[in-house]
């Protein structure tokens, strides 16, 4: 999309972890819409620059740091986008109106209640998703809740439940222990789709292993029953072709692996830096890193435009 208009938004969040929305004029393109706060990016400037410029000239706010989210490429039926989204939590100033357009502080899991212009979807995931996606492996069944607990003590939000060996029985055991815990740690709880029937259980969501991913034509459904949270899908990728099979159905965020070397799989030839740069480039979808990942490789990973790192052993040492 080199003709594509290149804007520069920013995911702004106060101190209560609540996020700034703004309502488009309705004179303007996709008016009448919410959006994130933002603006064209001048001929002259980066995309750090214009954030910083349009959010001190619509909120009167001066930003202190700004973190890459997420990018977006987009084509409505009258205008092609390239949205650069930045994560804006440290900034100086009261946010108020300079142009007159409505804005409001709402949270994370309210943004969904709002219409938003095509392209934000994916901003909207990616503005509720944590940087970090704990992978729970379940090989040695008696270290489960220990594991869990190390991982929720370091403050992770997202975990998956990789029980890929486990008897079902044990797995129901399990979930029944592990699920009331993350609730009470505000954490998301996703089950590996190598269980059976996964999307049956009291979880948050699914996550799908590449086999599963490219064996399905649409999004895995929920049974409607009880179940009073939103229902996350998500899915591991290896190649550019699973990545824009995930985007396809409609997956909320996938991972992204190996990225780099790792000791578990020394055969296998690893993405690097470069190639994981390339492949989230193409796609709209929160990416997150897996595959020797440390703390340090967050920033990275951000720079490469990822959503974040996930990772095994890291969340527990």
């Amino acid at each position: 999309m080199t003709d594509s208009l290149q804007v520069a938004v920013g995911v702004v969040k106060n101190a209560e972890g609540q996020i700034l929305i703004s309502l488009r004029d309705e004179s303007l393109h996709q008016g009448g819409l919410w959006e994130f706060p933002g603006g064209k990016i001048e001929s002259e400037e980066t995309a750090e620059q214009a954030l910083a410029r349009e959010l001190k000239e619509e909120l009167a706010i001066t930003v202190m740091s700004a973190t890459p989210l997420i990018n977006i490429n987009h084509q409505y039926s009258d205008l092609a986008v390239q949205l650069h989204v930045f994560l804006v939590e440290r900034f100086s100033g009261t946010a108020k109106s300079c142009e007159g357009q409505p804005f409001k502080w709402v949270s994370p899991s309210e943004l969904a209640d709002y219409a938003f212009p095509a392209a934000n979807r994916p901003i909207i995931t990616a503005a509720r998703l944590p940087s970090s996606y704990a992978i729970l492996d379940g090989a040695d069944e008696s270290l489960l809740l220990v594991n869990l607990r190390k991982i929720l003590d370091r403050g992770v939000k997202l975990i998956q439940a990789r029980l890929k060996t486990l008897p079902a029985d044990a797995v129901k055991k399990f979930i029944e222990q592990a699920y009331p815990l993350c609730r009470r740690q505000g954490a998301l709880l996703l089950l590996n789709s190598s269980v059976e029937n996964a999307q049956n259980f009291a979880v948050d969501g699914i996550h799908l292993t590449s086999r599963d991913l490219m064996s399905v034509n649409k999004r895995p459904e929920f049974p409607r029953e009880t179940f009073e949270q939103v229902h996350w899908v998500a899915a591991s990728c290896h190649n550019l072709h699973e990545l824009q099979h995930a985007q396809k159905i409609g997956m909320d965020f996938v991972v992204l692996a190996p990225v780099l070397a790792t000791k578990t799989h020394p055969e296998t030839e690893p993405l690097g830096w470069e190639q994981f740069a390339k492949l989230v480039s193409q796609v709209n979808l929160p990416v997150y890193a897996l595959g020797g990942m440390s703390e340090a490789s967050l920033i990275v990973a951000r720079r490469a435009g990822g959503q974040g790192i996930a990772a095994i052993r890291t969340f527990l040492e």
